[in-house]
C-alpha cells in the first residue's frame, strides 16, 4: 500500500479522536455548564449535523482546488474548531467549535476515500479505504481513552487542546506524504458529480449508511452513563471500556475492508445482521460488568465492519464521478449518528433508562439490513432486464 495512505490515516486519527471523545466527556461538560446529560449530548448531535452540512458544501467548493491542498485546508479548519472548543467560555461557543471542526470531517474522508482508492488497483480499493479509516479506529484505541483520561484529570478543555495539536500533526503529514494531485474539476465535473445522485442505488446505499452505522451511535453516545449506571463500573473504567470499543473497531474495519473486496453485499448482510443482534443483546448485557465488557468490543467490531463496504458501495455506483458522492456518504454516516444520538436522548428523557438507546440502535440497523436486501434484489432485476434486452438475447 502507498505511503500516502499513512498520511490520510494520521488525519483520520485526529478527526476520529475528536469525534468520539465527546462521549467520554459528557459528564464533565454537563457538570461544568450545569446541564443534563441529554443536553450535553448535543455536542455529539451538533458535530454529526456539521459533518452532514460540511461534506457536500466544502467538497463542492473545493472541486477546483487540487486534492492535496484541499485536504490541507480541511485539516486547518479542523484545528481551528478544536482550538475554539479548548477556550470556549460557554456551552454555546463549545458547540460552535464542535460544528466548525466537524465541517472538515466529511470532506476529508470523502476526498480521502477517492484519493486512497485511486492509489491502488481496483481489486484493492476497499482495503485501501479501510487502511485510511484505520486512523479513525486506532483513535478509539489510543486517542479517545487518552483524551477521556486527560479530561478526567486536567479538564475537558485540555482534551480539545491536545486534539488541536494532533490536527496540526495530521496537517504536516498530508503536506509531507500525499502526492500532488490534480483538481478533480474540469469541464463541468461538478455537474457530473451531481448527476450521480440520480442513481437509485446511490440513494439506497446512503440510506443504509444512515441507518446502519447510526445504530452504533445510539449506544456509544451514552456509553458513559450506561456503564457507570446500570453496569456499575466506576468512572475510571470508562477509558479502558472505550479502548475495548476501539480495538473492536480496528479489527472490524480491517476485516470489513478485506472481505468487501471479495463479496461486498454478503459482507454487508453479515455485518449489519450481527450489529443489530449485538445492539439488542446490549440492552441485557449492559446490566452485568463482564457481559458488558465483552459486548462493547463486539459493538465496535460489527459496527466498523460495515464502513468499508458501505463506502465502497457508493464509490462502485458512482465510479465516473465519485468525489461528491463519497463525501456526502461520509455525511450520511454522521446524519445517522445525529439521528441515533437524538433518538437515544429522547428515550432516556422519556424515563426508559440508559439502556433504552440500544433498542433504538437495533431497530435502525435492522432497517438498514432490509434496505441492503432490497438494493441487491433491485440490482439483480436490473441485470436480468439488461440481459433480456441485449442483442444476443433478442436474436435468440
Amino acid at each position: 500500500m502507498p505511503l500516502a495512505l499513512l498520511a490520510l490515516a494520521i488525519g483520520a486519527f485526529g478527526i476520529g479522536t475528536t469525534e468520539f471523545v465527546a462521549a467520554g466527556l459528557l459528564p464533565q461538560v454537563a457538570s461544568d455548564f450545569h446541564l443534563s446529560i441529554p443536553t450535553a449530548g448535543f455536542l455529539v448531535t451538533g458535530y454529526a449535523l456539521g459533518v452532514v452540512l460540511g461534506a457536500p458544501l466544502l467538497t463542492a467548493l473545493g472541486t477546483r482546488i487540487p486534492r492535496k491542498l484541499m485536504l490541507m485546508l480541511l485539516m486547518g479548519v479542523f484545528v481551528l474548531g478544536n482550538a475554539l472548543c479548548a477556550v470556549a467560555p460557554s456551552f454555546a461557543l463549545l458547540l460552535v467549535g464542535r460544528v466548525i471542526a466537524s465541517l472538515a470531517h466529511g470532506a476529508f474522508f470523502g476526498i480521502g476515500s477517492v484519493v486512497a482508492a485511486g492509489l491502488v488497483a481496483p481489486q484493492r480499493r476497499a482495503g485501501a479505504i479501510a487502511l485510511m479509516f484505520t486512523g479513525l479506529t486506532v483513535a478509539n484505541v489510543v486517542g479517545v481513552p487518552l483524551g477521556t483520561l486527560i479530561g478526567q484529570h486536567y479538564g475537558w478543555r485540555a482534551t480539545f487542546a491536545v486534539v488541536a495539536v494532533i490536527g496540526l500533526v495530521g496537517l504536516a503529514g498530508v503536506a509531507a506524504l500525499v502526492p500532488q494531485l490534480p483538481s478533480p474539476a474540469a469541464g463541468g465535473a461538478l455537474r457530473r458529480e451531481l448527476a450521480a445522485f440520480r442513481n437509485v442505488q446511490v440513494a439506497l446505499a446512503m440510506a443504509m449508511t444512515v441507518l446502519g452505522f447510526g445504530g452504533v451511535f445510539a449506544a456509544i453516545t451514552y456509553i458513559t452513563p450506561m456503564m457507570t449506571g446500570p453496569a456499575g463500573f466506576p468512572q475510571s473504567a470508562v477509558g479502558w471500556l472505550l479502548a475495548l470499543f476501539g480495538v473492536g473497531m480496528v479489527i472490524g474495519n480491517l476485516v470489513g475492508g478485506r472481505f468487501a473486496d471479495r463479496a461486498l453485499m454478503p459482507m454487508l448482510y453479515v455485518s449489519l445482521g450481527a450489529l443489530a443482534v449485538t445492539l439488542a443483546l446490549f440492552t441485557v448485557t449492559a446490566h452485568h460488568q463482564l457481559a458488558a465488557a465483552i459486548t462493547v468490543p463486539l459493538l465496535g467490531a460489527f459496527g466498523f465492519a460495515t464502513v468499508p463496504p458501505l463506502q465502497k458501495r457508493v464509490l462502485d455506483q458512482t465510479s465516473q464521478a465519485p468525489t461528491l458522492a463519497s463525501a456526502v456518504n461520509i455525511g450520511a454516516f454522521n446524519l445517522g449518528n445525529a439521528l441515533a444520538a437524538w433518538l437515544g436522548g429522547l428515550v432516556i428523557s422519556a424515563g426508559l433508562g440508559y439502556t433504552a438507546p440500544n433498542w433504538v440502535g437495533a431497530l435502525l440497523t435492522g432497517s438498514a439490513l432490509l434496505l441492503a436486501v432490497l438494493s441487491a434484489a433491485l440490482e439483480r432485476r436490473s441485470a436480468r432486464g439488461a440481459v433480456a434486452g441485449s442483442p444476443v438475447a433478442a436474436s435468440a
